[in-house]
């Protein structure tokens, strides 16, 4: 397996109307959505081997979830329901260029993504895989929180680990008590995600600078601190890399981080350069914000180096 993510599942229901309330949205479309999942489907659509171990309902939604994995390439065999559950669904409402609200259901008192337990996970793949990422919501409560860490600590901090940090308040008691659980997981990762308020979240500030020395104190060797409108800082044992944003028109900036997040995937696989492989995520993540699905939108490596060709003619 090239990349093996555990996380978030659940069907987005986005709005077919652009700047309407919801409450005034005559039209929905569902696509395949959560975390940890659409960067298991970013990645395959650069041709990566991924899956996902994750958990839905036993419900229709459920089934959707295992063919859309199968239509967008990624392997669904450590997709398992929990009968007792309904398969999560979230709702956005779309305000271009910077005003996306985001409502869950489903997955309050708990979701089936959170009852992963630390007995059913296939440590010999999580050992073996190439990229293993993880993200903070998973660590919001058990058993889905102790078997992220379980599958942490088998990794060993070999290869790519990664965690997403994946601030979602509404799953946290407070800041303070997901700081505790993320920084208990970045001692045993190798590089760290998250934008500047998942960063304050994780090492207590926003400064992008800071951050990313606090996540590298940690023992994360590559800290990636995306500050939206002003591009990404990345730091690793060979330097610190300042990477401007790429301009467009936003229609929905929901799902831009987790195209970020597979596009990383593959070209860390790849070898390159830290500072080639965020310019290439930053393009990968841009592309995304201007379409309004998430994991549909997913672009190819073609269609990436493509808009980067273009932008570069542009500049």
């Amino acid at each position: 397996m090239d990349v093996l993510t555990i996380g978030r599942v659940g069907v987005d229901i986005y709005p077919n109307q652009i700047g309407v309330g919801l409450e005034d949205v005559t039209s929905f479309t569902k696509y395949l959505g959560g975390s940890a999942t659409n960067v298991a489907v970013a990645a395959a659509r650069h041709g990566r081997e991924a899956a996902v171990v994750t958990r839905t309902g036993e419900d229709p939604l459920g089934r959707f979830v295992h063919r859309a994995l199968r239509g967008y390439g990624v392997d669904d065999r450590y997709v398992t329901a929990v009968p007792s559950l309904a398969t999560p669904v979230t709702l956005c409402e779309i305000f271009p260029p910077d005003d996306f609200p985001i409502y869950f259901y489903g997955r309050i008192p708990t979701a089936p993504d959170l009852q992963i337990s630390t007995d059913e996970l296939d440590l010999d793949a999580v050992r073996e895989a190439d990229i293993f990422w993880a993200t903070g919501t998973g660590l919001c409560q058990d058993p889905s929180r102790s078997a992220t860490l379980a599958a942490l600590e088998a990794r060993g901090r070999t290869g790519h680990t990664v965690l997403d940090l994946d601030y979602r308040p509404m799953f946290w008691e407070s800041r303070e008590h997901a700081r505790t659980h993320m920084q208990e997981a970045l001692r045993h990762v190798t590089v760290a995600v998250g934008n500047l308020d998942e960063c304050e979240t994780a090492v207590g500030t926003r400064d992008p600078e800071e951050a990313a020395a606090a996540l590298r104190e940690l023992g994360v060797t590559t800290a990636v601190v995306k500050r939206g409108p002003k591009g990404v800082l990345a730091v690793d044992d060979t330097g610190s890399y300042d990477v401007p944003p790429i301009l467009v028109d936003v229609v929905n900036g929901l799902g831009a981080g987790d195209a970020f997040g597979g596009a990383l995937c593959h070209t860390m696989l790849a070898g390159m350069p830290l500072d080639e492989c965020v310019r290439f995520a930053n393009a990968a993540g841009a592309i995304v914000t201007t379409e309004l699905a998430c994991s549909d939108a997913m672009p190819t490596t073609e269609a990436v180096t493509a808009f980067l060709e273009e932008d570069a003619r542009v500049r």
